[in-house]
């Protein structure tokens, strides 16, 4: 498995896991909360921020806006689709400033393109790399643009078969993609625990010999540490400063408590999978000693008497005859007199 390489930092199997704070549209338009996302991204220890690259005519159609006009949930929704879009979309001018932000910070940015316009302008901006979303597992126009950037891609798989994810590596790969990732992805908003399948990382990997990660639609932090443990070397999960602010995505997602969290809890993680290989260290090898036991006698007994098995016990410290080692010593003869308790050694038998 190629590991993949974005800017400066090394992602893939035994570094640790690349966390992808996803603004998307819970900036609501408002630049100034947009800033600061960016900044507490940065401060909780996130390796990126992403948003959505989409206006309104990239990606919904006239019909889908004319079928959605109000809502009843008024929290997520305040009017209609169209208005939503018209004021969550960002500029190309409000993505360069946002790419400026990360940049002095030392953060990532990081944006899905919805159409070919958008890949162009990312490209313009200067991304480290392409995330394809869910939607577009199938969008074999758009995998082509960019896969023609030559950028590594990070392709999520939800609602995708095998076959279909096949076909889109196929076309990223003939296109002349740098390194492709994929993330494992239920989009549902959140889903039941039950169809989350965090195997499916491991069959993915095997599938396909790429770098896999999770893209986290889940409430906590549980389901995406977990997918650590189970391979995930980069997490996408959704980033807010407030979970009760209207819009889209903020009650799903992680406040900056828990993508701290994510973040350090992730990195343990990943140094305390370690090794397959059965080791000792030399911290737990110190502790021997101390939290081991040793052959004591049982009883008082006199110079000459042979030991028996009910003779001994065992008690701590372990610097001593070991347990183990009892067979060496019943049916021997005390060298000298011994009282209850009396921490047996080897020239205390003839």
């Amino acid at each position: 498995m190629k590991e993949l390489k974005l800017g400066s930092r090394l992602v893939g199997p035994g570094h640790p896991p690349y966390v992808i704070a996803e603004v998307g549209s819970n900036h609501n338009g408002d630049m100034d909360l947009c800033r600061r996302l960016v900044e507490t991204a940065a401060r909780c220890g996130a390796d990126a921020v992403k948003f959505q690259s989409w206006d309104k005519s990239s990606l919904i159609g006239k019909a889908e806006y004319a079928r959605n006009t109000q809502y009843a949930d008024k929290k997520r929704h305040f009017g209609s689709l169209e208005a939503m879009v018209e004021r969550y979309q960002f500029t190309p001018e409000q993505h360069a400033v946002v790419a400026g932000w990360c940049r002095d910070l030392g953060i990532h940015f990081l944006s899905s393109a919805f159409s070919p316009r958008e890949v162009d302008m990312l490209e313009g901006i200067g991304v480290v790399c392409h995330k394809v979303a869910s939607m577009d597992v199938n969008n074999l126009r758009l995998l082509e643009c960019f896969g023609k950037t030559g950028k590594p891609v990070l392709l999520s798989t939800g609602m995708a078969t095998l076959g279909e994810i096949e076909q889109a590596i196929t076309v990223l790969d003939g296109a002349g993609a740098g390194s492709v990732a994929l993330l494992h992805c239920i989009s549902v908003y959140p889903p039941d625990y039950r169809d989350i399948h965090l195997r499916n990382l491991a069959t993915l990997a095997t599938a396909f010999d790429r770098v896999v990660g999770f893209s986290d639609h889940t409430i906590g932090t549980a389901i995406p540490l977990a997918s650590v443990a189970l391979g995930a070397c980069i997490i996408e999960k959704h980033f807010t400063l407030d979970k009760g602010l209207e819009g889209w995505d903020h009650w799903i997602s992680a406040d900056p408590d828990e993508l701290a969290v994510i973040v350090h809890e992730g990195r343990n993680i990943v140094l305390s999978l370690g090794s397959s290989v059965r080791t000792v260290s030399e911290a737990e090898s110190r502790r021997r000693p101390m939290m081991r036991r040793r052959i004591l006698v049982a009883r008082p007994m006199k110079k000459g008497e042979v030991v028996s098995e009910a003779d001994l016990d065992f008690k701590r410290p372990g610097t001593g005859i070991a347990p183990d080692e009892s067979r060496y010593v019943v049916g021997r003869r005390l060298a000298r007199d011994v009282d209850v308790d009396h921490e047996l050694e080897w020239t205390d038998l003839q």
